[in-house]
């Protein structure tokens, strides 16, 4: 049987990712893994030379940062606060692309994602963060689709 010793669940906090996160944290305790909590920024449309009164670039990107910690901060403290093995890993990029790169770099055995079940033209258009992880990883990833 495989021995999974470090679990990466990405969340969006969403209710897709939610339950995501309760199956990766399931794993993490029964193989006594490191879980680690991935948020990606998606990076922003970059505005600047338009017109966009009240707020600069810098300070958009700023808020969100500062936005995406403090939900992270209570994401962890609702859902961990019992838990002690587990990182939380805020970065920005293109959340498939990151999903894959922090899951490298850490060293993870499995990438845990949530899905949304889109189909037809919302999945032509949204496409699927989960469906490009799977596609393109090396490492093994279990995707968790939200029930209707």
């Amino acid at each position: 049987m495989t021995k999974f010793s470090t679990v990466l669940v990405a969340i969006d906090f969403s209710d897709s990712s939610d339950n995501a996160f309760q199956m990766a944290r399931s794993l993490a305790e029964n193989f006594a893994a490191q879980l680690l909590v991935l948020h990606v920024i998606n990076e922003p449309v970059d505005l600047r030379g338009f017109y966009v009164p009240h707020i600069s670039f810098e300070r958009l990107e700023q808020e969100i940062e500062e936005g995406a910690e403090k939900m992270m901060e209570s994401f962890c403290h609702q859902h961990l606060a019992d838990f002690d093995n587990y990182q939380k890993l805020i970065v920005s990029g293109l959340p498939y692309e990151q999903i894959i790169t922090q899951a490298e770099e850490n060293s993870a055995d499995l990438i845990v994602l949530g899905t949304h079940g889109r189909t037809g033209l919302d999945h032509v258009l949204f496409g699927s963060t989960a469906e490009k992880v799977v596609r393109k990883s090396k490492i093994p990833v279990l995707t968790v689709r939200l029930e209707e």
